[in-house]
């Protein structure tokens, strides 16, 4: 009863947070009261440096920032289980210093520093999703190789290879089924990482929309001490969507 509460409550978050533009009040940019508003004078989170509502804005830049860190998570932790379960499958010697150790070094590397290197080059959102999906694809390789090595020495796959069974077959048949509780939760912990550095990026003037929620962080932050909301929302914002995706992601598995 409680895992299916808890994961009914992370989708319904989730589901806000997509349907947030139509939800909001006002739009992003309309001023609606006088700056540094409390709650209450120009909306139930006050109104920020320029008269915006606190809670519109934030409303109108969860959807971006979600569907930006779902993309990048998708795929950085697609191409990591991919490389993960080719190396650990593979007869030859050679396929696990090609593939593996490139990846050993870059995961050495800080993800934000990763991220700023790339965005440096591409510098668009679709440089932000190529960003963090390069900085996710170390450890979700990892982790499908360590999970995939747990069942390749089963009877039944070592038959099918024995059978001259095609990769497509043996990948999607005989040991996706038995890794894919690992893989998902890793999916989870990808997104978090993705939901982060998306939000840093924004914050360092990276951001997915003129409302991303690391864009009101550094905007709220002048003003905290007069109106604390417009930075505890954004903020509180990014902790409950990374923690209610992840306890989503683990309850399914």
């Amino acid at each position: 009863m409680i895992r299916r509460t808890l994961v009914v409550a992370g989708l319904l978050l989730l589901a806000i947070v997509l349907l947030g533009p139509e939800l909001a009040p006002h739009s992003a940019t309309e001023p609606v009261a006088p700056p540094y508003s409390p709650p209450g004078t120009g909306g139930i989170f006050g109104t920020d440096h320029l008269g915006r509502d606190v809670l519109s804005r934030v409303l109108h830049g969860g959807r971006p920032l979600l569907l930006t860190s779902l993309v990048s998570a998708f795929a950085g932790a697609g191409l990591g289980a991919a490389i993960g379960l080719v190396t650990a499958l593979a007869r030859r010697r050679w396929v696990e210093p090609v593939l593996m150790r490139p990846l050993d070094t870059l995961a050495a590397v800080p993800p934000i520093l990763v991220s700023l290197l790339v965005l440096t080059a591409v510098p668009n959102r679709t440089g932000l999703i190529l960003a963090v999906a390069v900085a996710s694809i170390p450890l979700s390789a990892r982790v499908a190789r360590a999970a995939a090595e747990q069942v390749r020495g089963r009877a039944h796959v070592e038959a099918a290879i024995a059978r001259g069974e095609r990769w497509t077959w043996l990948l999607g048949r005989e040991v996706l089924p038995l890794v894919a509780g690992p893989l998902a939760a890793d999916l989870g912990v990808r997104f978090v990482t993705a939901v982060y550095l998306v939000a840093a990026a924004g914050f360092l003037g990276l951001s997915t929309s003129d409302s991303d929620w690391g864009l009101l962080i550094v905007e709220a932050l002048p003003g905290a001490a007069l109106q604390p909301w417009a930075l505890l929302v954004p903020v509180a914002g990014i902790a409950i969507l990374a923690v209610a995706a992840n306890r989503t992601a683990e309850r399914l598995t």
